[in-house]
């Protein structure tokens, strides 16, 4: 009741005083809806120093909702319509669906950083109000509003919560503390049908050559006591710990920087980021069930308890330590940045038929806030992945599994939702 007579107040700011048809104020006027709402998100992230996995949640809550908000306009009036992320169609046929798609962020927002609601209320009656008046704007932000209570009621026993975690293991192999989150292994996904699928193989035994390659590798590039300014900020730029968007809101950054140089239409912009972070949550829960399975060692106790692990071609340091300065907070098989820098990516090329995108990024942890440009996804999705090599906090074999779990989700994710009923699926026309 609250909510829907906070709703009745903004429309009625956005109603008062104001004699512009909506029909001509919506021709006129760009809101830039999808990078505005999502910033939003991405700052509501930041401020609540959320995990990547419940970043990755509330990111795809967002853009779902503005994607079904939008797409059940317009399946309304054409067809065939894209089938919906969640909520399904048919909306107001004359509402406008830029309202629509504020106005369903707003319901998702409000009700997920609850402490910074009337900041959105203020949003939202500024986004509307430049709309303007009239049956257009008050239909389709009425819609999209409750699309947005749609979205946020249908994922409230999604287990996501309550919070459960991993005790602390013991022995060679084994990662020594205990970590929370461990329930999203169970979560239910957005867009593929069983993320578990997607749960590689052990790392490599300990007493294998392989493994030994691996170690040996990350005791050397992930070493702090060796200089090396080019990987300590590369390792820093990707680093995105608490109180940053997390890997998953980079990618998502990503996707918007590139949309809004494509001057993508507002009905692909949401289709974009909802393909795109329906990817990235249900990549989270291959990659928390991954680490939960195996709870493997991360490189500081490998290389410093290397003695213990009955492999003749390793040696043990007692005193080597990560360049990132830290042992990592989850077990390390497998890479959870490159598997949400698999998914991205992946999402990205085939949404765009092209890998070939050009692209400039400055992440909320690159030193200096110093932007990086990058030719394509794949390159950025690299360098991410083996930024935690030079950290010291992963080995390659995981960044390679990470990487492999989240170009399998993005695949299917492409293959099998927000589909057209008949004509090309996909932005442009991708080659045979």
């Amino acid at each position: 009741m609250i909510k829907k007579l906070v709703f009745a107040a903004v429309l009625g700011l956005v109603t008062a005083g104001l004699g512009v048809p909506a029909t001509a104020q919506s021709a006129r006027v760009d809101l830039d809806a999808v990078r505005s709402w999502n910033e939003r998100a991405l700052n509501a992230v930041r401020v609540t120093r959320s995990s990547d996995a419940d970043a990755a949640r509330l990111y795809a809550m967002v853009d779902i909702a503005m994607y079904d908000a939008v797409n059940g306009i317009a399946g309304a009036r054409s067809r065939p319509q894209r089938a919906p992320a969640l909520v399904p169609g048919p909306g107001p046929r004359d509402g406008d669906e830029q309202a629509a798609a504020v106005s369903a962020a707003h319901a998702v927002l409000t009700r997920l950083d609850a402490p910074r609601a009337a900041d959105y209320d203020a949003a939202l009656a500024a986004d509307l109000a430049r709309l303007g008046t009239g049956h257009a704007v008050t239909s389709g932000a009425k819609w999209g509003s409750q699309v947005g209570e749609r979205v946020v009621a249908a994922r409230a026993d999604d287990g996501s919560t309550p919070v459960e975690s991993q005790p602390a293991g013991a022995g060679p192999g084994v990662f020594r503390a205990a970590w929370a989150g461990t329930q999203y292994r169970h979560v239910r996904p957005f867009a593929v049908a069983d993320p578990l699928r997607y749960v590689p193989g052990p790392p490599p035994a300990l007493d294998s050559v392989a493994y030994a390659g691996a170690l040996a590798e990350v005791q050397v590039l992930g070493n702090a006591a060796l200089p090396a300014p080019d990987l300590l900020a590369t390792f820093q730029f990707w680093s995105l710990p608490a109180g940053s968007d997390q890997p998953p809101g980079e990618w998502l950054r990503i996707a918007l920087t590139v949309a809004a140089s494509r001057h993508l239409p507002l009905a692909e912009q949401v289709r974009l980021t909802a393909l795109l972070t329906m990817a990235l949550s249900d990549t989270s829960v291959a990659t928390v069930a991954t680490k939960f399975t195996y709870q493997h060692w991360r490189p500081t106790t490998a290389i410093r308890e290397a003695d213990t692990d009955g492999n003749p071609s390793t040696t043990a340091d007692p005193a080597w330590t990560a360049r990132a300065g830290a042992i990592g907070g989850t077990p390390e098989y497998v890479s959870g940045h490159s598997s949400y820098s698999g998914a991205g990516a992946a999402v990205l090329q085939g949404f765009f038929c092209t890998d070939a995108v050009p692209f400039s990024l400055a992440t909320d942890s690159a030193p200096g806030g110093a932007a990086r440009s990058y030719p394509g996804f794949s390159a950025a999705a690299a360098e991410a992945g083996r930024s935690r090599i030079f950290g010291g906090q992963h080995f390659e074999f995981s960044n390679q599994a990470g990487l492999t779990i989240g170009r399998g989700v993005a695949g299917e994710t492409l293959a099998t939702r927000l589909l057209r009923g008949a004509g090309p699926q996909h932005f442009g026309v991708c080659p045979l």
